[in-house]
Order: C-alpha cells, then sequence, then structure tokens
C-alpha cells in the first residue's frame, strides 16, 4: 500500500484531502513539485512552481493545492516530466497537453515561450490518439495508439531521432528504422530516448556517452538503433535512469547498461557498461523494475512481492541489489532516491476506514460468522451464502430450494483441489488472486465450468507473469483446452520467440499430435522456421 505523505510535500495535506488522492506525481529537481488527480478526476498542483511547471497561469507558489480547471473532468493516462521542469500529459480521449519550460521548443507548439498553464498540442499530432508520453531533461516524446512514435525539443546530442542535431520545435514522426515497427513503449534518459516495437526488440536513439543507448559503443546516435546485444529476447518492460537502463524480459530476467557512477546497474562495481548485462541472476522472477532520468537510483520487485533497490540511495553508492521492507518500489524512490521524486505516475489506495468490499475480505473464512463450509481434501472453507448467491451465478442456482445443497450445513467438492477451491472462494470476497501459476491452470479450469468471466482474465494474467520456456507449451495446450484466445496468443508468441529452447522441452513433445501441428502450421505462417 503507497502511503503519499512519504513524499514530503504531501505531509501538510489533510486526511480528508489526501482520501481524495487517486492518481500522483512528484517531481521538479529538488522534488518540490507535485500534481494529483481525485476520484472525481479533478487535477490539483502544488509546490515551488519553477518555470511555471505547475500550470496555475503565474509563477507562483503554492503551500496549498490549487486546482487546474483547465483539466477537470479530463481522464489523465500518462503523465511525464522534464528537467526544467516541463510537463506532459496524455487523456483517455488521446489529447496532448503540455505547460512549463520552453526554453528548446520542448512543449511542441513551435516557440520558445514558457508555457504558464497546460496547452494542447496540436502540432503535426491531428486526428493522432496519444496513449504514453515521455519526457528526458528538456526533450519530449508521444507514442499514439497507432504505435508510432514522435518527438521533440533539444536536440543536441540527437535525441529526437531526426537524423541531425538541430532542435525540433514541433512534433516530428521518429522514421528511420522504427517507419513500419509499432512501438508499444518509450522512456527518456537524459538526453536519449528508447522504444520497445511489439516483437520485444529496443531500439535507442540520442547521447551515448556512457553507454545508455547498450551499443557496445559510446557513439551518439542520431537516428533510432536497434539494440542488437538483446537479440532473442522479448523486452517486456523497459526504464531509463539519469544514463543508465534497465531492461525487463518476458521471462523476468533483468538486464542492465550505461552509467554506473553509482552502482546504479547492480553489477557489484561502478565500471559503466557499454552493452546489456544480467543482473540478480540468482534471485526469483522479476515482474518490475524502475528508475528515473533525473535519480541514478534503480529498484525492482520480484514475484513474490520483495523489493530490491541500487544505485544512489541518499548519497549511499549502493553496487548490489539490496533487499528492503517495501511494498512497493515507488517507496524506494519515496525514501531513498536524490530527489525524491516519483519514477511514475502513481495509482493511490487508501486503507483509513473499512470498506464494504474490506470488510467482506476480513470476513471470508471466519466460522464465527459463516453459515455454511466447504470440505476438499478433508479441509474445511468457511462462507456465507448470501455472499455467494451475490457475487457468483453458479452458486445463485445452486442454492435454490429445488437443488440438496441449498439445505446442507457441510457442502463436499471433490472436482478440484483445495487450493483452487479456496482461490476462487476468496476471490468471491476480495476480487484477488494470489496462484502460483501452475494453480492458476486449476483456476482456470474452474473459472470455465463456472462462467466466471472476470476470474479467467486474472487466471491468464498469472500465467502469463509465471511463463518460462519449461512450461511454455503447457500453458499454451492449457489455453487452448480452456478457451482462453487473449492467453492462447500470449503463449504461442512466448513460444515463437523461444521456439528452439521450447521445442526440446519434455513438454512440447509430450503434447496432443493435433495441437502439435496445429502449433507448427501456425508458426510456420507466421516466418518462424525461415532461415
Amino acid at each position: 500500500m503507497v502511503d503519499v505523505t512519504k513524499w514530503p510535500i504531501f505531509s501538510l495535506m489533510g486526511l480528508e484531502e489526501l482520501s481524495m488522492i487517486r492518481k500522483a506525481c512528484v517531481f521538479g529537481s529538488s522534488a518540490n513539485e507535485a500534481i494529483y488527480i481525485t476520484h472525481d478526476d479533478e487535477v490539483f498542483v502544488l509546490g515551488l512552481n519553477c518555470s511555471n511547471c505547475l500550470g496555475t497561469g503565474d509563477s507562483q507558489s503554492t503551500i496549498v493545492p490549487k486546482k487546474l480547471d483547465f483539466l477537470s473532468g479530463r481522464k489523465i493516462v500518462s503523465l511525464s516530466y522534464g528537467s526544467g521542469p516541463h510537463i506532459l500529459l496524455a487523456t483517455e480521449d488521446g489529447e496532448l497537453f503540455a505547460w512549463g519550460h520552453n526554453g528548446y521548443s520542448q512543449l511542441g507548439n513551435g516557440t520558445t515561450n514558457q508555457g504558464v498553464a497546460p496547452v494542447l498540442v496540436s502540432a503535426n499530432m491531428l486526428n493522432k490518439k496519444v496513449v504514453e508520453v515521455a519526457c528526458g531533461s528538456h526533450h519530449s516524446m508521444a507514442l499514439t495508439d497507432s504505435g508510432e512514435v514522435y518527438a521533440w525539443g533539444y536536440n543536441n546530442c540527437g535525441q529526437v531521432g531526426s537524423g541531425s542535431t538541430a532542435n525540433q520545435p514541433t512534433p516530428r514522426r521518429v522514421s528511420s528504422c522504427l517507419q513500419n515497427k509499432v512501438a508499444v513503449s518509450i522512456v527518456c534518459g537524459q538526453t536519449s530516448s528508447l522504444a520497445v516495437v511489439d516483437n520485444g526488440e529496443v531500439y535507442g536513439w540520442g547521447y551515448n556517452g556512457n553507454g545508455q543507448l547498450g551499443l557496445g559503443n559510446n557513439g551518439n546516435q542520431l537516428t533510432p538503433c536497434r539494440l542488437v546485444a538483446l537479440q532473442g529476447f522479448c523486452v517486456l518492460q523497459i526504464v531509463c535512469g539519469y544514463a543508465h537502463c534497465l531492461a525487463l524480459t518476458d521471462e523476468g530476467v533483468l538486464y542492465a547498461w550505461g552509467s554506473n557512477t553509482y552502482g546504479q546497474l547492480g553489477t557489484g562495481n561502478k565500471s559503466n557498461q557499454l552493452s546489456p548485462v544480467q543482473i540478480m541472476a540468482e534471485k526469483e522472477r522479476i515482474v518490475e523494475v524502475a528508475a528515473c532520468h533525473s535519480t541514478h537510483t534503480s529498484a525492482a520487485k520480484t514475484q513474490s512481492g520483495q523489493v530490491y533497490m541500487w544505485g544512489q540511495c541518499r548519497g549511499q553508492s549502493i553496487v548490489l541489489p539490496h533487499l528492503t521492507h517495501f511494498s512497493c518500489t515507488d517507496d524506494a524512490f519515496a525514501c531513498f532516491a536524490t530527489p525524491s521524486v516519483m519514477w511514475r505516475l502513481l495509482s493511490v489506495e487508501h486503507d483509513d476506514f473499512l470498506t464494504v468490499a474490506q470488510s467482506l475480505k476480513k470476513e471470508f473464512d471466519n466460522p464465527e460468522t459463516a453459515d455454511l463450509k466447504f470440505c476438499i481434501d478433508g479441509k474445511y472453507i468457511y462462507v456465507h451464502k448470501a455472499v455467494l448467491k451475490i457475487r457468483c451465478e453458479h452458486f445463485r442456482s445452486m442454492f435454490q430450494s429445488h437443488w440438496t445443497e441449498d439445505m446442507k450445513e457441510v457442502i463436499e467438492v471433490d472436482q478440484f483441489s483445495y487450493p483452487v477451491y479456496r482461490s476462487f472462494l476468496e476471490f468471491l470476497y476480495t476480487d484477488h488472486v494470489e496462484l502460483p501459476p501452475e494453480d492458476a491452470i486449476g483456476l482456470l479450469d474452474l473459472a470455465t465450468s463456472y462462467c466466471e468471466n472476470r476470474l479467467k482474465r486474472l487466471c491468464q494474467h498469472i500465467i502469463k507473469r509465471g511463463i518460462t520456456v519449461e512450461n511454455a507449451f503447457s500453458l499454451l495446450s492449457a489455453a487452448v483446452r480452456y478457451d482462453a484466445e487473449d492467453l492462447e496468443e500470449f503463449c504461442f508468441k512466448f513460444c515463437v520467440n523461444h521456439m528452439t529452447e521450447v521445442t526440446q522441452t519434455a513438454a512440447f513433445w509430450q503434447i496432443d499430435g493435433n495441437l502439435l501441428k496445429d502449433f507448427i502450421c501456425r508458426a510456420s505462417r507466421c516466418g518462424a522456421f525461415r532461415n
């Protein structure tokens, strides 16, 4: 659970104001500015207001939150900030707004006049729906729903990707070798830019003096260049620090490269790396990485929820990933980054009172209030008929007067295991599922049998995060068996991306002949067997 008061700028706000915060971002050269969005989609700002970065229409600082009426009601989906600072944000409707420092045209309006309030970025972006934004020190990027990347602003090192070092006053599509690619995410270092495309490849351009483009050299790149060292890996997430990068693959493997002055690569030394090196290999699967272009701090979260941090941590150089007591990577930045900014637009949850959902969660498997129990493998699970009837059509039908189960105080279940059935019942109380991928297959079977579509989606998400070369084909088989189309597509792509390794596993050769034949035909159509 994230507590925004860990960032000092929020510490003067009252509990009522804090309870209204749904999303927040702390930024600025000293982490002295903040923007937050309420549950009613109202936007507030507070802080020092350097370079008019609060967007209030004036240059006055404010310790009391001020509302940006112009943005009220617009659902913000992505936000990023530069070093000036300047601010970019994208709304659910795909609109792009910018304000703040504009000395290098990083607001994309064709001028270098300061942006005192949010303005729609329209030049070259008409009919484009923006889904993600990213800011470097003084340059900007936007990603559209069609996978196009646009960049503008400061370009002294080629970070705009235009092929020159002339500043770019308005958004310009980054083409070159990205021309026919579909980008799925974008990130910026101080003066470098990277994009991940839909097949997991990574492209970088801009400043490369510390090897932050991962190309094996330290020469700047004026146009996108593929990070060849990661060929054969499918990158799911990439983040940039001031001059270093972290990349997480679909197998939960973490790579780092670039500047290492503070140990931010986590390699155990302070030597820069011009090419990606694997780190945390001895740890369990990594599910999230964190870095920010205004810091030299790195963090990662493992599958079991452990959070590690390294790099510049409150003045210390931590050269190896250090296990913390934090529950999320955001806390590492709040407590140890310099400055203590947020590395992303943070989603906030509240626990200052028990909601209906929290009360229900508390009563799950409580024999004192239950009026029914299930017996699986000799173990009991205590539940409430009313909750089951409200939450699940299967139980609504079961507890009709003409079903014998309606009169029972104990119901025996033998078609599912105890962990699977307990997770199912707990889901009805909490909307959450916590299971290892192997058990999630059994829960997917149950969800299919009981026609619980949302539970099916959650199971698929768990399975995706737990996919490995060894279990990929078994998971593909299960996805086909349970008619989980999204999971089937994901597993298929994973198998194709790791074709050689997957075909050498026992699961591949033990699979049903028809499924094997279908897979080979489909993979062939995708060009998996071309030289």
